[in-house]
């Protein structure tokens, strides 16, 4: 049996949706709310396998929720079932630990089998949202290998900062002077907008440069 909470503001819809899953095999809905002003003490004391949070609810809203759920509980799933299929939106609810994202538009049977999936650990998304996701996801790589201009030896060098070798070192490995080293690591320096190795190094790993 599948425990599901619901999250939502528009009484229809959540009577409705209670119904779906209460008569449906293998579900059963152990609550329902209308936002998430009171969200971490409910999850706590129901403890669901699933939780369906809409967005836009007054109060505290869908991804606030998502938020304060995730700071006690990273285990539970949450699938996002929203009107929204904006960037800002998925990426918000992506990035705070949504385990999917669904459209109010999905149908019955499908929307079964999205709560299925997540509760066997898959990641659940309308098409629609997917698409955007992998668009979402090829741009911010698209940006991290193309809008620095590094070229090939300023890589090299980029990568052996982030091993941990000191300029002499590089020197050594690349056979080239330390003044040279020093030449391309300002460069370097003055690409990524960094003033430091540290800044430098950091900034190699949070865009995937090398």
């Amino acid at each position: 049996m599948i425990n599901v909470i619901l999250y939502e503001d528009n009484p229809q819809l959540r009577e409705g949706l209670a119904m779906l899953l209460n008569g449906s095999e293998g579900f059963e809905v152990i609550g329902t709310f209308k936002n998430c002003n009171n969200v971490v003490s409910e999850v706590e004391a129901l403890k669901p396998d699933v939780i369906l949070m809409d967005i836009d609810m007054p109060g505290t809203n869908g991804i606030e929720g998502l938020k304060l759920i995730r700071q006690i509980n990273t285990d539970v799933k949450i699938l996002m079932l929203t009107v929204f299929d904006d960037n800002k939106n998925v990426f918000e609810a992506v990035r705070n630990g949504a385990n999917g994202y669904l459209l109010k538009k999905t149908p019955p049977a499908k929307l079964l089998e999205y709560i299925q999936e997540a509760h066997t650990g898959g990641a659940p998304m309308s098409s629609s949202i997917a698409t955007q996701v992998l668009k979402m996801f090829s741009q911010v790589h698209s940006t991290a290998n193309s809008d620095y201009h590094l070229s090939e030896r300023e890589k090299q060098v980029l990568q052996w900062l982030v091993n941990g070798y000191s300029y002499k070192m590089i020197a050594a490995e690349m056979f080239i002077s330390i003044d040279t080293v020093r030449s391309h690591i300002k460069k370097i320096y003055e690409k990524l907008h960094v003033n430091s190795k540290s800044e430098a190094v950091a900034k190699a790993f949070k865009d995937k440069i090398v």
